[in-house]
């Protein structure tokens, strides 16, 4: 389950970090149609549950009005010393996404565990086979976005494949919509 975000936030960010490609070998970069802020990983789905699963994120969709979020740095996880993710954080301040994440957990944790570690709201830019140490030029650069409207979450279906992993969109369901 996930926010999309618009082309040209995903053609100003493949621009932007278009240079690191060259400067980080061991890097297995996220295509960026590939780009969502990802609130709940389920991991495999039973067909039976998929119709329970739309009702939860259509629940937790309608708890929250539309709003506006933007992209701010990159950052690596688990650190930059030590990075196995290269990502792209987004501005949270009313932590509208961390509520989403967290409704999301909450209506889904009788089929689905709650994530352990704490939400930070991210786009995955690159994965790294190996542990990577990123210096401050990589992690430099701007990437600071115009704020883009965040109106819907997606349901979505994961293909992992390679060289890279394919993002089939199922359902979206409107953000603050009541009914339905």
């Amino acid at each position: 389950v996930a926010v999309d975000v618009p082309e040209v936030l995903r053609q100003a960010l493949a621009g932007a970090v278009e240079n690191l490609h060259g400067a980080l070998p061991g890097a297995r970069w996220v295509r960026p149609e590939g780009w969502h802020v990802t609130l709940k990983f389920l991991g495999s789905v039973y067909p039976r549950l998929r119709g329970w699963v739309e009702e939860q994120v259509a629940e937790a969709a309608r708890g929250v009005q539309p709003f506006e979020s933007r992209l701010t740095e990159l950052g690596a996880f688990p650190s930059p010393r030590r990075a196995r993710v290269l990502w792209a954080g987004l501005d949270d301040p009313q932590a509208r996404l961390a509520g989403l994440a967290a409704a999301l957990d909450r209506l889904m944790e009788r089929e689905f565990p709650a994530e352990k570690r704490p939400f930070s709201a991210h786009l995955t830019v690159a994965r790294f086979r190996e542990q990577a140490s990123l210096d401050e030029e990589a992690l430099g650069i701007d990437v600071a976005s115009e704020p883009f409207p965040v109106e819907a979450l997606t349901l979505y279906r994961s293909h992992l494949q390679r060289p890279a992993a394919r993002y089939e969109p199922l359902r979206s369901f409107p953000l603050g919509q009541r009914g339905g």
